[in-house]
């Protein structure tokens, strides 16, 4: 595939990206934004941005130290482990869960940089692109698009040119990627990889599946949040669905996720890197010939490793506990933690505005939330 191909979804070089720093720079929309999450920085920040030589240094020098600042007002810290793991893995494919729209993958970056590994190209749905200065934004900051709807023959022709790019970004950029397991935030935290997605990144090998799938040297990544901020908004959504099987999420509901992800609590964060599944995929392919079966292993093996490796909080004990209606974790926390737990709890529910609010339905979704990352680790 020519490479001039892939100009609508990929990331920006340094040269375009000097120019976009440039524009955004007197972005009307950008800059209130800048206003909002940085404020009294605007004014040294403008400068920088119409000085910016290259995304490197706009990832070092105005990404880093916001994501700084947004760790220590949201946050109780931002931790890593299983860099062994990928140090040497060379380019690859961070599969993760997927929790929050935007500080999954910028806080993956924040955290590789303070390791002195190189942060990655990040995958993001073109649903999330609202105004034509978000997407010149991200593509300026290491951002590819990955294009959703459309009839089945674009949605084909999208996959097989989405496909393309992450080979030639791995192999030919030699850079490496960050993608979740599945389209879209599992909202109950019941996390599974969706085996369309491994069709998806075999398309563009020429050999079969499994070999394709080792190409891509997928290394799985547990991320875990002590708090999720919009969880509440994700209950609300599973009531609104259940209500309404055609209720549809607007644009502004996807602006106020990304709004309450970034500024709201979060408690403790973990991102857990676990190495390169090739061997086991190369025992699958000792095991079946049969892609079906192939292709669900595969999923499998990637979830038992993002399962294990969850950082599992008092909250997530707490949750199974009042979920199931058991004392099994009930000495592993305190009669304190408890009392926060619920108060927690309580609060977001009291949060959520529904015209036929069902309270019961809610609280249990939330606690659903909290419960399953416990509950698969377990398994």
């Amino acid at each position: 595939m020519d490479n001039n191909q892939f100009d609508e979804i990929r990331s920006y070089n340094d040269a375009e990206a000097r120019n976009v720093y440039k524009t955004l720079a007197q972005e009307p929309d950008f800059l209130k934004v800048l206003q909002f999450v940085m404020p009294g920085k605007v004014g040294e920040l403008i400068p920088k941005l119409r000085n910016m030589e290259s995304i490197d240094r706009f990832q070092r020098e105005v990404i880093y130290p916001f994501l700084l600042q947004l760790e220590q007002g949201t946050t109780q810290g931002i931790s890593g482990s299983g860099f062994e793991n990928i140090r040497n893995a060379g380019p690859c494919i961070y599969m993760s869960n997927h929790r929050d729209i935007v500080l999954d993958s910028t806080f993956l970056c924040k955290v590789l940089i303070e390791h002195n590994l190189s942060s990655v190209e990040i995958a993001i749905g073109d649903n999330l692109l609202i105004y034509p200065w978000i997407t010149h934004f991200v593509r300026a900051n290491k951002s590819f698009i990955v294009k959703r709807g459309g009839s089945p023959r674009e949605m084909l022709a999208n996959s097989m040119r989405l496909s393309a790019y992450i080979s030639h970004t791995l192999h030919d950029k030699k850079s490496s990627i960050w993608i979740a397991q599945r389209e879209g935030r599992c909202k109950d935290s019941n996390d599974r990889t969706q085996e369309s997605l491994l069709k998806m990144l075999s398309m563009s090998g020429k050999g079969q599946f499994l070999e394709n799938i080792m190409q891509l040297n997928i290394c799985p990544l547990s991320i875990s949040y002590e708090y999720d901020p919009c969880d509440y908004l994700k209950a609300k959504e599973f009531q609104q669905k259940r209500d309404n099987p055609e209720y549809k999420k607007t644009q502004q509901d996807d602006l106020l996720s990304m709004q309450t992800g970034i500024l709201g609590k979060k408690g403790r964060i973990m991102f857990r890197f676990t190495p390169s599944i090739n061997n086991e995929l190369a025992e699958i392919a000792r095991t079946t010939t049969n892609k079906n079966e192939q292709i669900e292993l595969t999923a499998r093996t990637i979830d038992r490793h993002i399962h294990a490796g969850y950082e599992i909080y008092s909250g997530n004990k707490i949750a199974c506990d009042m979920l199931l209606g058991t004392d099994r974790f009930a000495k592993e926390y305190t009669e304190q933690e408890k009392t926060a737990f619920e108060a927690y709890i309580k609060g977001q529910l009291d949060k959520i505005q529904l015209e036929n609010k069902d309270e019961a339905f809610l609280r249990r979704k939330l606690l659903e939330m909290y419960a399953n990352p416990l509950i698969n680790h377990l398994k």
